[in-house]
C-alpha cells in the first residue's frame, strides 16, 4: 500500500498506528528488542492455532506439517512472526499489513531460508473486493489497533472461505489489562514503547462474541495467555483478563 493511501485514518485503519509500526519495523526479528512480547507470545499463540487447526480440519497435530494442503492469511502481519511459522507448519500462506517497510522487513526474512510466502503492502478490504478467501484466516494483536472493531471484523470474516477458520487474539478492557499491558508493560518494565495501546480500544470477549456472530462466524472458544514471571515464560491458560486468543467458524452457505 502506498504512502497516500494509508495518509488518512478510516473505520477500520488508524494511520497513526501504521506509521508507529513502520518506525519500528527493523526490530521485527529482534527478540531483545520492541517486539520481545510478541517473540515470547508466539508460541502460545502458534500452538493454540495448530490446535484449532487440527481439530477444525481434521488433521494429525503430531505432524511435522499439520496444516498442509490449507490455506491461510495472516491479517496483519507485521514482519511475518506468525506467517513464517504457519508455513513451516505446511500451510500455503498470504501475509498482508499496510506497511510497505513491514512487508519489506518480512520479505527479506523468509526469502533467505527459501520460505515462500506471499507477502503484499494490502488492506484486508482490498482481498475481500477481489473475491479471494482462505481456509484460516489469523489476526493477531490487530484489532486493539483499529477505530471500529465491528466493521474490521466483518471485513476479516469476508476472506474466511465458508467452512473455514478465523483465530483473533486481542486485550480485553479489564482493570487488569490497564495495569499490566498499559502501565506495567509500558511504563515501568518498558517491554512496549510508550503509547502502544489505548486501553478504550480493547475488546471484552463479550464484545468480540457479538461482533463475530454480526459477521456470520460462529462456535467462538476462548483461551487465555498468561505471564510466569519467575519462569519468565507465557503459556495458555483459562484466565483472560489480559491477554486472550479465541477461534471460530465460518457460516457454510445454504
Amino acid at each position: 500500500m502506498t504512502a497516500s493511501r494509508t495518509a488518512a485514518n478510516d473505520a477500520t485503519l488508524d494511520a497513526e498506528e501504521v506509521r508507529r509500526f513502520s518506525r519500528i519495523a527493523a526490530e521485527w526479528w529482534d527478540p531483545l528488542g520492541k517486539f520481545r512480547p510478541l517473540h515470547q507470545i508466539g508460541p502460545p499463540r502458534l500452538t493454540f492455532i495448530r490446535n484449532a487447526a487440527t481439530e477444525h480440519f481434521r488433521k494429525d497435530s503430531k505432524s511435522l506439517r499439520p496444516l498442509a494442503g490449507l490455506t491461510a492469511l495472516d491479517i496483519g502481519c507485521g514482519g511475518g512472526l506468525v506467517s513464517e511459522p504457519l508455513c513451516r507448519m505446511g500451510a500455503n500462506v498470504t501475509g498482508i499489513d499496510p506497511s510497505e517497510r513491514n512487508i519489506a522487513i518480512a520479505k527479506g526474512h523468509a526469502e533467505p531460508q527459501g520460505l515462500v510466502i506471499d507477502y503484499r503492502a494490502q488492506r484486508v478490504e482490498e482481498l475481500a473486493s477481489a473475491g479471494e478467501s482462505f481456509d484460516i484466516v489469523a489476526c493477531l494483536e490487530v484489532v486493539e489497533h483499529v477505530p471500529d472493531v465491528g466493521q474490521f471484523i466483518a471485513e476479516c470474516a469476508r476472506v474466511v472461505r465458508p467452512g473455514g477458520l478465523v483465530v483473533f487474539s486481542t486485550l480485553n478492557r479489564t482493570f487488569k489489562s490497564w495495569a499490566l499491558a498499559i502501565v506495567g508493560a509500558e511504563y515501568v518494565l518498558g517491554w512496549l514503547p510508550r503509547g502502544t495501546h489505548q486501553w478504550d480500544r480493547f475488546v471484552t470477549p463479550d464484545e468480540m462474541t457479538a461482533y463475530a456472530t454480526a459477521a456470520r462466524l460462529s462456535a467462538p472458544r476462548f483461551e487465555g495467555i498468561t505471564y510466569n514471571p519467575f519462569q519468565d515464560q507465557w503459556s495458555l491458560a483459562p484466565d483472560t483478563g489480559v491477554n486472550y486468543l479465541v477461534s471460530m467458524t465460518k457460516t457454510e452457505q445454504t
